[in-house]
């Protein structure tokens, strides 16, 4: 049975109604940091567990942020951070940095990107928090099975 995993990152305080209705029905949401206050974190744990990671504009001591997260889900090892610790992160960077994971998720930057490198996989799934740049507000669902890996970025108002 597979299991699918909500990814979010760079709320900054913020949690659009239709980043909700994108993760509706995940079994755990992984966060991948600048949550910007501990309320997105309570209005997210109504959908789902919620493992978070902080970012370069959360508060350190936050005890629900870790700077990384490690777990291992239908055989696969998932890295989450926010990035921000490679300075500009680029796939091939978080890839050679954390090289024993299967599926790296990170934020910061911002924009949405699905990476495949042979059997890994990157994905960021861009802001969902106020729009910035120019860029489209979005979250991801990942499902994950043996062997099997899929990640859809859903585009969010």
């Amino acid at each position: 049975m597979p299991i699918v995993v909500g990814l979010i990152s760079d709320t900054h305080g913020q949690l659009r109604a239709s980043a909700m209705q994108a993760l509706e029905g995940v079994e755990l949401i992984l966060h991948a940091g600048d949550v910007g206050n501990r309320d997105v974190l309570v209005e997210l744990k109504a959908l789902a567990p919620v493992l978070a990671v902080h970012g370069n504009v959360d508060d350190i001591d936050t005890p629900e942020l870790e700077a990384h997260r490690w777990l291992s889900l239908e055989g696969w090892q998932i890295h989450v951070s926010h990035g921000h610790e490679l300075g500009r992160p680029t796939p091939e960077g978080l890839l050679y940095r954390y090289a024993d994971a299967s599926i790296l998720v990170f934020g910061h930057t911002h924009r949405a990107l699905v990476h495949r490198a042979g059997r890994k996989l990157v994905v960021n799934p861009g802001a969902a928090g106020p729009r910035r740049f120019d860029v489209v507000p979005s979250v991801a669902r990942l499902t994950l099975e043996a062997g099997v890996a899929d990640v859809e970025i859903i585009e969010i108002d």
